[in-house]
């Protein structure tokens, strides 16, 4: 496929832009990568990592001759930098970016792109930071929100085309929309899991078994409390009014379950987990960030060195391909469970007869 654009700039060439900066060359390996950004140390590991061709430190001499620029810094710096950008770049020059939050950039955007910026927002990212945790593969089959205003119907299928190059699913959606949503499925999470690790941190001061026993369900919930402070606190001061909103419903619906506790009334608990339970299995799997349902398979293994490698091998040597990998639970000494997860039914069931044929117990999951 011929790439959209000849030749792009980042500004901002960490976890996110870096790891762009990589699926752009893994898939468009003609298309000229030029990274921007404040340290000489962060251009020079960009380049070694080969997510950029060339790099600078100086902002007019990295987007001046690039057909599109995405600004993927902090939030409150691509505000910033955007009243910059203007005189530095090309007439016909496409600027985007890769904020959490949308509304005000794109007001700002507005003003000095008219016609020519388009919001974006990859709905990925890490726990770690800075372009050493880079990944090429951190798009593949992710959501890629855009926030188009008046950019032309041309200028927006360019984009989307070169985004969907590099693996994303791109959704378009208005910025005030965009806010008010990411503020109850991504800042109310974030806020949840860091207040839960509050809460059990502070009681593990007073015994250290809540630490040994924090396993689990528990795990799960609170692995986002590991992110840098440094992404959010932009996040949370631009989109204030909407994660109060969500934290206040949150509230709420704790309050309510704290009364029902207290007066044991155990049956409208039932009804919250079930109601809770509904929801959470009519999330389509594809919100994973796979273009579609996939079909899983669960293949019981014993925990010894190289399992893993074995029956993975024995169902590559079939020519298939495992389009995600879960382990679900694991004992040590013993075994664990996986799920593996294919693109249709048929090779899903293919994949329960090699298993079962390489002496591991395995089953559809329906």
């Amino acid at each position: 496929m011929s790439a959209p654009f000849a030749s792009v700039a980042i500004v901002g060439v960490g976890l996110i832009g870096g790891s762009l900066g990589l699926a752009i060359k893994r898939r468009y390996p003609n298309t000229e990568v030029i990274g921007v950004d404040r340290t000489e140390r962060i251009v020079k590991s960009a380049q070694a990592r080969g997510a950029i061709d060339t790099g600078s430190t100086d902002l007019s001499q990295g987007v001046g001759r690039a057909d599109v620029i995405f600004v993927a810094t902090p939030v409150r710096t691509i505000a910033e930098l955007l009243p910059t950008l203007g005189p530095l770049i090309r007439p016909d020059a496409l600027v985007t970016d890769v904020g959490s939050t949308k509304a005000r950039i794109c007001q700002i955007a507005e003003r000095f792109f008219p016609s020519r910026f388009i919001g974006g927002h990859p709905m990925t990212g890490s726990e770690r930071q800075g372009v050493e945790a880079a990944d090429p593969l951190l798009f593949e089959n992710a959501l890629y929100v855009l926030t188009p205003l008046s950019v032309s119907t041309e200028q927006l299928e360019r984009l989307k085309q070169f985004l969907e190059g590099v693996g994303a699913r791109v959704l378009c959606l208005e910025p005030e929309r965009h806010d008010r949503i990411v503020a109850y499925v991504s800042h109310l999470p974030q806020l949840l899991a860091v207040a839960l690790a509050g809460v059990v941190a502070r009681r593990s001061q007073e015994d250290a078994l809540y630490t040994e026993l924090a396993a689990g369900g528990f795990r799960d919930m609170t692995r986002i409390a590991a992110s840098p402070y440094e992404i959010w606190h932009d996040i949370i001061c631009e989109n204030a009014r909407n994660i109060e909103r969500s934290l206040d419903e949150l509230i709420g619906q704790l309050d309510a379950l704290r009364g029902q506790v207290r007066a044991r009334a155990i049956e409208a608990v039932a009804s919250r987990f079930r109601s809770a339970a509904a929801f959470r299995n009519a999330i389509p799997r594809s919100s994973k960030g796979f273009l579609k349902p996939l079909h899983r398979v669960a293949v019981s293994a014993p925990d010894r060195p190289g399992v893993l490698a074995h029956f993975a091998t024995a169902i590559a040597r079939a020519g298939m391909n495992i389009k995600d990998i879960e382990l679900l639970k694991v004992r040590e000494n013993v075994g664990g469970t996986f799920h593996l997860c294919f693109e249709s039914r048929e090779a899903a069931e293919r994949a329960v007869h090699i298993l079962c044929t390489a002496g591991y117990q395995s089953h559809l999951v329906d």
